[in-house]
This record gives structure tokens, C-alpha cells and sequence, in this order.
């Protein structure tokens, strides 16, 4: 995320990204973070959303994780253009 946030920088674009990533392979973060802050950061990212032109997900591999999964949807319920980073 921060190549693409850098990348876009450098490329003119405003970028609206996610202050905290959550994995949840990520273990050691989790125990840090509340189930209540994990709400209030899904509304948040949807609030990003709404401010945003278009929305890139960053990918790996192709992988795509359940909360990304929700602001996909919630992106394309809005009538966000959505690109990858790599193919799904």
C-alpha cells in the first residue's frame, strides 16, 4: 500500500488511504486493537470511500480479504470505479 500511495503521490493524485491495516495473520497488531476500534475503522474506510474519486485495492497475489471484500461491495454500491493492483 504505501508503493501505491507513494506512486499516486508522485503521479498528482490526492490519496485517501487506510491509517491502520488490520491482517488477520497479523496476530500481534490484533491485541492492540479493540473490537469496538475495529468497527469504528470499517466506518471510517466506507467514510474514505465516500470521499474518494475511485478506489484501488491493493491485491497480492490476487488475494482479497473480508473486510476488503466489504468495501468492495460497498464501493460498487456507490458507483465507485474499482481497479487492482493484480488480477482476481
Amino acid at each position: 500500500m504505501h508503493a501505491a500511495n507513494r506512486d499516486l503521490t508522485f503521479a498528482g493524485a490526492i490519496v485517501v488511504a487506510p491509517g491502520v491495516f488490520l491482517r488477520a495473520e497479523d496476530h500481534e497488531a490484533n491485541e492492540f486493537i479493540t473490537s469496538e476500534q475495529k468497527t469504528a475503522l470499517g466506518a471510517l474506510h466506507l467514510r474514505k470511500i465516500d470521499l474518494a474519486d475511485r478506489v484501488l485495492v491493493v491485491n497480492p497475489g490476487g488475494y482479497i480479504g473480508e473486510s476488503t471484500s466489504r468495501e468492495i461491495a460497498y464501493a460498487r454500491s456507490t458507483g465507485k470505479p474499482i481497479s487492482f493492483t493484480n488480477p482476481v
